[in-house]
């Protein structure tokens, strides 16, 4: 699902699309002033730093305004997710169950209704068979380096959703994942899409591995700015 985020009439987003893309060819030579401020304040070393574009500080990549922009995603993302719970009607079978905030899977698999799915143990076997084929990051290897027996699984059970939809009586389990990026490049909605299925597909195929008569689906929501 796209949506788009837009402000005034068409002559004033080509106006604006014209302003960011001037910026952003100046902003591609020199290194990102924010990620520099932030280091700076941290004591850290300002070597290596990524160039500043319109793109880099409109994301949580840059360490200036992660903050900001993390901030940001969560209140569109709670804005979309709280009118769809409004939206359903009285008889509806839907049960949003992350409604005041993310939960991770450790924390799903202590509620009822997920328990029923299929045991902690059983679905941390099969997590374990899928999460070893996925990279280790570079910001996750003093955690592997500390435990790597055990840091496949762990990192199963912190993964995180935006939020999570269960009908018991169908027996289905929606994974609802939001993605914000901006709309400037062609294929956008592709990138953003494949991005949200790379991120849950340990939880998606664990979860079909572990309770075969449950449907588990996962629905992306991209939004353009």
């Amino acid at each position: 699902m796209a949506v788009k985020e837009t402000i005034g009439d068409g002559g004033g987003r080509k106006y604006a699309n014209s302003q960011f893309s001037d910026l952003n060819r100046k902003m591609q030579s020199a290194e990102c002033r924010q990620c520099r401020i932030a280091r700076e304040a941290r004591g850290e070393s300002t070597d290596g730093l990524a160039d500043e574009t319109h793109g880099r500080i409109n994301s949580a990549g840059c360490e200036g305004m992660a903050t900001t922009v993390t901030a940001a995603h969560h209140s569109i993302w709670r804005h979309l997710h709280d009118s769809m719970h409004a939206a359903q009607k009285p008889n509806s079978m839907l049960k949003f169950v992350t409604l005041d905030k993310e939960s991770n899977m450790s924390t799903l698999w202590r509620r009822e209704h997920f328990l029923r799915i299929c045991s902690k143990e059983q679905l941390a076997e099969k997590a374990q068979d899928i999460e070893v084929t996925i990279k280790v990051k570079k910001s996750q290897e003093a955690w592997y380096n500390l435990d790597p027996g055990s840091f496949f699984v762990n990192r199963f059970w912190s993964r995180r959703q935006d939020g999570v939809a269960i009908n018991v009586a169908l027996k289905i389990v929606y994974i609802l994942e939001f993605k914000r990026s901006t709309d400037r490049d062609e294929g956008f909605l592709e990138v953003k899409d494949a991005e949200a299925n790379e991120q849950h597909k340990s939880i998606i195929g664990a979860l079909q591995a572990a309770a075969l008569e449950w449907e588990f689906e996962q629905i992306n929501f991209v939004v353009g700015k």
